[in-house]
């Protein structure tokens, strides 16, 4: 039976979220190491949001605590993922099996390995239709449908593609069919995944064009999980922006792009080329992202990275005091103890 929507519009909250790596030790208790802090974030009904970050932020780690694929010894230790006013910490499996590709469904990073390489990707596709309604729809009626999707997503011949292994597709291709499985249930909520990581720019816009049109048309809510700024500012309403287990700043699209108030989120925006400007040079940030047991080395994890941090020794806001995430202007949230910075001092 499909989840039904309520009155209530959020149809995925995340409070409070914190998930350790379980790290074992010979002779020794196990130590745990958090890897996402006190993480909140909520989705309304076909709204588009995206969560941008640089590789190890815990975007990923994220995305599959939503949909109960984190490792053995990655843990939910607190927090509440609600999703159309069910408690999805505390769903059985069997309980996930119902709602997975049906009201939740997720489009992973690289196409390649996501298919069934021994295995048409017409029936492929059949599979996730025939998994949630096996009682209600045949075999025909269920390749009926998977015709008419493989048309809508772009393919002028989809009985050949119906019938074609993925080793026969591009990239690009590859990607729409798992467009296809994911949006064939028409799902209330998908999540994205950097679904164009492994293709060119030119695929890449075609992809997250596809991808915009076929959630609007479904009404399906978007999660964008993305490095890029630039793609997910150009389809989202409101972007979370994470860095080392934690969001350190969130705010509608226009807000964040106009009026940037972290130093990371500032950094990002800088990365993207000019086109108005080709000749200025691209700005990049120094060093990487900590590592989780290098997190907490100083209050802010940004901060040996940070341009504009405080470096004086006496009353270093910067490295004195661990920043909370608070409201600076309406719905427009920041994690920095220095966000008005100018120059470093």
């Amino acid at each position: 039976m499909r989840l039904k929507l309520n009155n209530n519009k959020k149809i995925l909250q995340i409070e409070n979220l914190n998930i350790a790596l379980q790290e074992k030790k010979l002779f020794s208790k196990p130590i745990e190491n958090l890897i996402i802090k006190n993480l909140s974030l909520d989705i309304k009904e076909g709204e588009f949001v995206a969560i941008v970050g640089e590789s190890s932020c815990g975007k990923t780690i994220t995305a599959l605590s939503i949909i109960n694929l984190l490792p053995k010894e990655i843990k939910i230790k607190k927090g509440s993922i609600t999703f159309l006013n069910n408690e999805l910490t505390s769903f059985s499996k069997k309980q996930y099996q119902k709602i997975l590709g049906k009201d939740i469904s997720i489009i992973f990073q690289d196409p390649m390995t996501s298919l069934n390489p021994l295995k048409k990707v017409g029936p492929q596709i059949d599979e996730a239709i025939l998994a949630h309604n096996k009682n209600t729809l045949s075999k025909i009626l269920a390749k009926e449908k998977t015709l008419d999707l493989l048309s809508s997503i772009g393919f002028s011949n989809p009985k050949i593609i119906y019938n074609s292994f993925p080793h026969n597709l591009s990239g690009g291709m590859m990607q729409r069919i798992l467009i296809a499985i994911a949006l064939i249930n028409e799902p209330k909520l998908l999540i994205a995944d950097e679904p164009t990581t492994a293709l060119d720019a030119t695929v890449q816009a075609q992809i997250i064009d596809l991808i915009y049109k076929m959630n609007k048309k479904l009404n399906t809510a978007l999660l964008l999980i993305s490095h890029n700024l630039c793609v997910v500012s150009s389809i989202c309403s409101k972007i979370y922006v994470m860095y080392a287990g934690e969001i350190i700043e969130s705010g509608f699209t226009k807000d964040i792009i106009k009026n940037p108030l972290h130093p990371y989120t500032k950094a990002l925006l800088q990365t993207i080329p000019d086109l108005k400007n080709k000749e200025k040079k691209l700005n990049t940030i120094s060093g990487t992202v900590p590592s989780i047991k290098e997190r907490k080395k100083f209050k802010c994890n940004f901060y040996d990275r940070c341009s504009f941090r405080q470096i004086k020794k006496i009353n270093n806001i910067c490295n004195s005091q661990e920043p909370e995430l608070i409201e600076i202007e309406k719905n427009h949230f920041v994690r920095c103890n220095f966000y008005n910075c100018k120059n470093q001092n």
